[in-house]
C-alpha cells in the first residue's frame, strides 16, 4: 500500500460523508481511521449532510475521493443526486465511492450511473484502501 503513496506527490484526499438523517456514524469515523493509517488526508463531515453540502466541501477541499456512509436505505437518493452535482461542477476525475446497507442489485445500478465500487459492512478495510489507492493512482493527476 505504501508503494502507491509514495509515487504520488501528495497525500489521497478523502471527503468521508454522511447524508440526509442517517444517525449511525461508527463506520464512517471506523473507515476514516483506517484510511488516514493508510497516509491518506480525511476530511470527516460529520452527521446530517445534503448532498449539496458534500459536494461543495469536496470542492473546497480539493479531495480525490468523496465516500458515502449510508445506512439508512437513501443510497438510492443520495448517489445520483450527488453523482448529478459533481457533474454539473465538472467533478468527473474526483471518485464517489462508499459503503453501507445497499442491495447487490441497487449497487449494480449506481455503478452504472457512475459510482464506483461499494461496499457492504464488514468488508476488509485492506480493500477499500487499496481500491482507492489504485482508482486514485489510475485516474488523478497531481
Amino acid at each position: 500500500m505504501a508503494e502507491i503513496n509514495s509515487e504520488l506527490k501528495r497525500p489521497i484526499r478523502v471527503l468521508v460523508a454522511k447524508v440526509g438523517l442517517d444517525g449511525h456514524d461508527r463506520g464512517a469515523k471506523v473507515i476514516a481511521s483506517f484510511l488516514r493509517n493508510a497516509g491518506m488526508e480525511v476530511i470527516y463531515t460529520g452527521l446530517h449532510q445534503t448532498p449539496e453540502s458534500v459536494v461543495n466541501t469536496a470542492l473546497q477541499e480539493d479531495v480525490d475521493v468523496i465516500g458515502l456512509s449510508i445506512l439508512s436505505g437513501a443510497h438510492n437518493t443520495a448517489f445520483p443526486k450527488i453523482i448529478k452535482l459533481m457533474k454539473e461542477k465538472k467533478m468527473e476525475d474526483i471518485l464517489l465511492t462508499g459503503g453501507g446497507i445497499i442491495p447487490d442489485k441497487d449497487m449494480e445500478e449506481l455503478n452504472k450511473i457512475g459510482v464506483g465500487k461499494l461496499f457492504p459492512p464488514g468488508t476488509d478495510t485492506h480493500i477499500i484502501v487499496e481500491y482507492i489507492q489504485t482508482w486514485v493512482k489510475e485516474h488523478r493527476k497531481f
